[in-house]
């Protein structure tokens, strides 16, 4: 097949191999991918907007190795910004990288042309680079028949111990196999007090839910559902709302009303087509998730107690 040239507002951006199939399986391919980035960029890329993105490529597949580009790789359009920020690998020592920013629907384009199955970008921006947009709570069930069962009961949970320290939460599929929990706030706090405010909530709950919520990283003493309070600090990231999961059915990372949440959904019941279809009929659920506002001072003091 000819190489596929997708016309993305003002930019021309190629797509090389759009034949390529990136989940075996499903029949789905970066052809499809690309143009799945390209439709739903209106809601999408509020989400990564002037954030530093990570590319995780999958050249061979879901099924292939994949491999991580924190630095913008060669050929990065002149158009794409990046944005340099210091970085401490676990190997030791730190370095300067060159972060791209995904500011516009072409580079989503383009980011699908470098085999990228899905977007993950910091929790804060350019602009406050130490002060995040939101905390996350990120919920791991345990593999168990029942798993994604208990993941919604504890995400409930953890809306509910939200909603006594006056936090309102805002909830997510994973597109992978978890919930993702998320509390917009105001861009004065420290990665430091949303990971405190995060393990808090999380001791709290394992108490007085033990053998349901846990805290435990280690899966081979781990019994329930994990809730990961590590994930809130400087430079890591989380798949976005509406990013391809690379999973088998090419699931996605749907953002749901609370109320939506019940028994009967899966993880991956929500694919690109539904996405989509969510967007259009609901609008972007997660669009309260950029609008802040809410102060963590009186959550925290109440929780030190």
């Amino acid at each position: 097949m000819p190489e596929l040239q997708l016309e993305v507002g003002r930019r021309q951006v190629r797509v090389t191999h759009p034949e390529r199939v990136l989940f075996p399986g499903d029949g789905v391919t970066k052809g499809d991918l690309a143009r799945y980035y390209v439709d739903i960029s209106p809601a999408l890329i509020p989400h990564l907007r002037d954030r530093p993105f990570t590319l995780k490529r999958y050249p061979y597949g879901i099924r292939g190795q994949a491999y991580f580009h924190k630095q913008a790789p060669k050929g990065t359009p002149s158009w794409i910004p990046t944005r340099q920020f210091r970085t401490w690998p676990r190997e030791g020592g730190s370095r300067l990288v060159d972060f791209t920013l995904v500011n516009e629907p072409a580079a989503l384009a383009w980011m699908a042309q470098m085999n990228c199955i899905d977007m993950n970008a910091w929790y804060s921006r350019v602009d406050k680079p130490e002060r995040p947009d939101y905390v996350v709570f990120d919920l791991d069930p345990p593999e168990s028949r029942n798993g994604f069962a208990q993941a919604i009961k504890v995400a409930h949970l953890v809306r509910e111990a939200l909603d006594g320290l006056e936090l309102r939460s805002y909830v997510k599929t994973s597109g992978a196999d978890g919930i993702h929990v998320l509390v917009p706030i105001t861009r004065r706090y420290s990665y430091p007090e949303t990971y405190e405010l995060a393990e808090l909530v999380s001791l709290r709950l394992e108490a007085e839910n033990p053998g349901l919520v846990t805290t435990e990283w280690l899966k081979k003493k781990r019994r329930g559902v994990l809730v990961d309070h590590r994930q809130n600090g400087h430079g890591k990231t989380i798949a976005s709302a509406y990013s391809v999961r690379p999973k088998p059915g090419a699931p996605v990372s749907t953002p749901l009303r609370w109320e939506e949440l019940g028994e009967k959904v899966r993880p991956r019941d929500f694919g690109m087509r539904e996405a989509l279809k969510r967007v259009d009929k609901h609008g972007d659920l997660f669009e309260p998730v950029l609008e802040g506002g809410q102060a963590l001072g009186p959550a925290l003091r109440s929780l030190r107690g």
